[in-house]
């Protein structure tokens, strides 16, 4: 029980006076960044499936 202890106190003292937290800018920074990243990736993705199902379908249809 000790151990587990020592491990709670260990992990309260390093997220407290160790870690470095960001500031509230640079947190909407990198929301921003991801959030455009993750619309340029679902356009893309999107386009993608749009393209293969096209070439799919015209493919199967060229042989009924």
């Amino acid at each position: 029980m000790d151990k587990l202890t020592k491990y709670f106190r260990d992990t309260v003292e390093e997220m407290r006076y160790k870690t470095t937290w960001p500031t509230f800018d640079e947190l909407q920074k990198s929301a921003g960044l991801v959030l455009i990243g993750s619309l340029v990736f679902a356009a893309v993705v999107g386009v993608m499936d749009i393209t293969f199902e096209s070439l799919l379908k015209a493919f199967y249809n060229s042989f009924r």
